[in-house]
């Protein structure tokens, strides 16, 4: 799917058919009006002025979440903030980038509905990057061309990085549901915006030491996210005082049968130990199945943020999993507040919903920037995004200044019960 999406103040979020084709950069500026002219040198090119430290929220998240779309206040007529969101919907991460770029127009859609960000509407167009990494730099490039001065990126380095060869570093990237800590990058102006798999793994493995667990196997695949996840694990769970029995490979996933695995396993383990990887959800209840049909039933089975975007309360056999989601989301929340806006708007509920705010706040970040730094300038946007201290958003607070692009994020630790995540701590 590639879509333009122009938000009108008071209307609801449309998206592009999946089959329609994106319209000329241009129709999309078009659609509310001419492209705004430079206003200050810093517009016009010149040199940006240094950025303030962050000060009030750019957007009132209650009185977003309040917004009536059939009664909203008088359209913001202000020259247009334009975020530009370069989505993988591939099978790879599909599951999240696509109900993520469903739900930041209607976030922007409510902002336009209060009045925008300083009386400037909020616009969202979305590309789709085509699970390619030369099709991710022409998506990039068409939403520069459109005028984008945010963009939101992909989860993997195979399609965010030729978006960051694209900006050239002078355009804000948030990396919305990635955790992989070599994406983030703050003299590229490249953001996560949630905790890295430094963070999750770390915090899952000192975890399970707390509960006296001090034997534990890992299932890993070469990669950046696939391998580093269970490799952190190890390297923390062992220094710890754990002892990681055994290391064992998998097609992350693909593979369901793990029988070779189960049958070297059957050696080996004493069924005390803990399960730790990056799997997906339909591949850890898989591999439960098979380990209990071996009679090991004691087993405490852990994994990634992995877990929650492949919807695990909902797999068989996936009572007791323990995970590490982004946005722990309670009835009534500031979180679920906002999907149940989009339902009732869009009339279909979105998947991944841990993820979710992840993308919202990205977009939020970047309206930040533009609050903060008063230009409208991708490079000074920028700056004022690195100096970002103490914000408020959907799936935590965030700071950017001080680090390497990576907000020190505290980690949910959830188990299921019933098909409902319930909190055991937040590191």
């Amino acid at each position: 799917m590639a879509g333009a999406v122009a938000l009108a103040a008071c209307g609801g979020s449309d998206t592009a058919d999946s089959d329609d084709p994106a319209p000329p950069a241009s129709d999309a500026a078009e659609a509310t009006g001419d492209e705004p002219e430079a206003t200050d040198e810093a517009d016009a090119g010149g040199e940006a002025d240094a950025p303030a430290p962050s000060g009030d929220a750019a957007v009132d998240i209650d009185a977003m979440l309040a917004a009536d779309l059939d009664d909203c206040v008088e359209a913001p007529t202000g020259d247009p903030i334009k975020v530009g969101m370069a989505m993988d919907f591939s099978e790879v991460v599909g599951f999240v980038d696509i109900p993520g770029s469903k739900l930041v127009p209607h976030a922007a859609a409510l902002i336009n509905c209060i009045g925008g960000v300083d009386g400037a509407p909020v616009e969202v167009r979305v590309e789709d990057v085509g699970g390619d990494a030369t099709t991710a730099g022409v998506a990039a490039e068409t939403l520069l061309d459109w005028g984008a001065q945010v963009l939101i990126g992909p989860p993997f380095a195979d399609f965010a990085l030729p978006i960051l060869q694209a900006t050239g570093g002078e355009v804000p990237l948030f990396v919305a549901a990635s955790t992989e800590p070599t994406l983030a990058d703050i003299t590229q102006n490249s953001y996560l915006v949630s905790f890295d798999d430094n963070g999750q793994a770390t915090a899952a493995a000192e975890y399970a030491l707390e509960q006296g667990i001090t034997r534990a196997f890992v299932f890993t695949q070469p990669g950046p996210y696939t391998g580093l996840n269970p490799d952190v694990f190890s390297e923390v769970f062992e220094a710890g005082g754990g002892e990681i029995v055994s290391t064992q490979t998998y097609e992350w996933g693909a593979d369901t049968d793990f029988s070779a695995q189960v049958a070297e396993l059957t050696d080996i383990l004493d069924g005390t130990e803990a399960f730790y990887s990056a799997a997906l959800g339909f591949q850890v209840t898989a591999l439960r199945g098979q380990l209990e049909g071996a009679g090991f039933d004691g087993i405490t089975y852990m994994g990634t943020d992995a877990l929650d975007a492949t919807g695990i309360q909902v797999e068989d056999n996936s009572n007791g999993v323990i995970h590490t989601p982004h946005d722990f989301i309670e009835p009534g929340d500031r979180s679920d507040m906002l999907l149940a806006s989009y339902a009732a708007t869009e009339g279909e509920e979105l998947e991944s919903r841990g993820f979710m705010g992840l993308y919202v706040d990205s977009m939020l970040l970047g309206l930040q920037g533009v609050a903060d730094c008063g230009c409208t300038d991708p490079v000074g946007i920028g700056e004022a995004v690195a100096q970002i201290e103490g914000f408020e958003g959907f799936t935590g607070i965030i700071t950017f200044a001080g680090t390497n692009g990576i907000p020190p994020k505290a980690v949910p630790i959830v188990q299921v019960e019933d098909g409902v995540d319930v909190l055991l701590q937040a590191n």
